[in-house]
Protein backbone atom coordinates (compact mmCIF):
# COMPACT_ATOMS: atom_id res chain seq x y z
CA UNK A 1 0.00 0.00 0.00
CA UNK A 2 1.49 3.39 -0.97
CA UNK A 3 2.43 6.05 1.54
CA UNK A 4 1.30 9.56 0.66
CA UNK A 5 2.69 12.72 2.21
CA UNK A 6 0.27 15.45 3.31
CA UNK A 7 0.71 18.93 4.75
CA UNK A 8 -1.71 20.93 6.88
CA UNK A 9 -2.79 24.15 5.15
CA UNK A 10 -2.96 25.92 8.52
CA UNK A 11 -1.20 25.01 11.74
CA UNK A 12 -0.26 21.39 12.31
CA UNK A 13 -1.77 19.08 14.88
CA UNK A 14 -0.50 16.07 16.85
CA UNK A 15 0.62 14.52 13.57
CA UNK A 16 2.81 17.57 12.87
CA UNK A 17 2.72 20.09 10.01
CA UNK A 18 3.55 17.30 7.50
CA UNK A 19 2.53 13.68 7.91
CA UNK A 20 2.53 10.39 6.02
CA UNK A 21 -0.68 8.47 5.36
CA UNK A 22 -1.14 4.92 4.06
CA UNK A 23 -3.93 4.55 1.50
CA UNK A 24 -4.66 2.59 -1.64
CA UNK A 25 -3.94 4.11 -5.04
CA UNK A 26 -7.64 4.03 -5.88
CA UNK A 27 -8.59 6.02 -2.75
CA UNK A 28 -9.46 9.70 -3.07
CA UNK A 29 -6.82 12.03 -1.68
CA UNK A 30 -7.52 13.43 1.77
CA UNK A 31 -9.10 16.85 2.00
CA UNK A 32 -9.04 16.95 5.80
CA UNK A 33 -6.67 15.60 8.46
CA UNK A 34 -8.03 12.34 9.91
CA UNK A 35 -7.06 13.48 13.44
CA UNK A 36 -7.96 17.18 13.71
CA UNK A 37 -10.17 17.78 10.64
CA UNK A 38 -8.06 20.70 9.35
CA UNK A 39 -7.65 21.17 5.61
CA UNK A 40 -4.65 19.33 4.12
CA UNK A 41 -2.98 19.11 0.71
CA UNK A 42 -1.16 16.15 -0.77
CA UNK A 43 2.51 16.74 -1.56
CA UNK A 44 4.64 15.33 -4.35
CA UNK A 45 7.37 13.33 -2.64
CA UNK A 46 10.84 12.54 -3.87
CA UNK A 47 11.43 9.05 -5.14
CA UNK A 48 14.50 7.07 -4.06
CA UNK A 49 16.16 5.22 -6.91
CA UNK A 50 19.16 3.02 -6.32
CA UNK A 51 21.48 2.48 -9.26
CA UNK A 52 24.70 0.48 -9.37
CA UNK A 53 27.73 2.73 -9.01
CA UNK A 54 30.71 0.46 -9.64
CA UNK A 55 31.68 -2.37 -11.96
CA UNK A 56 31.60 -4.65 -8.92
CA UNK A 57 27.97 -3.65 -8.23
CA UNK A 58 27.06 -4.40 -11.86
CA UNK A 59 28.83 -7.77 -11.70
CA UNK A 60 27.07 -8.73 -8.44
CA UNK A 61 23.71 -7.86 -10.01
CA UNK A 62 24.41 -10.05 -13.06
CA UNK A 63 25.01 -7.30 -15.61
CA UNK A 64 27.65 -7.35 -18.35
CA UNK A 65 29.59 -4.18 -19.07
CA UNK A 66 31.77 -3.96 -22.16
CA UNK A 67 34.33 -1.16 -22.53
CA UNK A 68 35.80 -0.44 -25.98
CA UNK A 69 39.59 -0.89 -25.92
CA UNK A 70 40.52 -1.03 -29.60
CA UNK A 71 38.90 -1.28 -33.00
CA UNK A 72 36.58 -4.29 -32.58
CA UNK A 73 38.03 -5.24 -29.15
CA UNK A 74 36.04 -4.80 -25.95
CA UNK A 75 36.97 -5.53 -22.34
CA UNK A 76 34.36 -7.32 -20.26
CA UNK A 77 34.95 -5.51 -16.96
CA UNK A 78 32.30 -7.67 -15.27
CA UNK A 79 33.62 -11.04 -16.51
CA UNK A 80 32.88 -14.00 -14.25
CA UNK A 81 34.46 -17.45 -14.04
CA UNK A 82 34.57 -18.94 -17.52
CA UNK A 83 33.93 -15.73 -19.47
CA UNK A 84 36.70 -14.23 -21.58
CA UNK A 85 38.03 -10.93 -20.24
CA UNK A 86 38.34 -9.55 -23.78
CA UNK A 87 35.87 -9.82 -26.63
CA UNK A 88 37.24 -9.62 -30.14
CA UNK A 89 34.38 -9.00 -32.57
CA UNK A 90 36.10 -11.24 -35.15
CA UNK A 91 36.22 -14.18 -32.67
CA UNK A 92 32.71 -15.31 -31.64
CA UNK A 93 34.11 -17.70 -28.99
CA UNK A 94 35.20 -14.66 -26.93
CA UNK A 95 31.66 -13.23 -26.83
CA UNK A 96 30.19 -12.94 -23.29
CA UNK A 97 28.00 -15.89 -22.26
CA UNK A 98 24.75 -13.99 -21.74
CA UNK A 99 22.61 -17.15 -21.73
CA UNK A 100 24.21 -18.21 -18.45
CA UNK A 101 23.13 -14.88 -16.88
CA UNK A 102 19.62 -14.61 -18.34
CA UNK A 103 16.85 -16.95 -17.26
CA UNK A 104 13.12 -17.10 -17.84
Amino acid sequence: MPVYEYEHVGEGCGRGKKFDFFQTMSSDKLARCPDCGQEVKRLISLVAVSTPKTNSDLKNMGFTKLVKRDNGVYENVTATGKESRYWDASKPETRPDLKSKISD
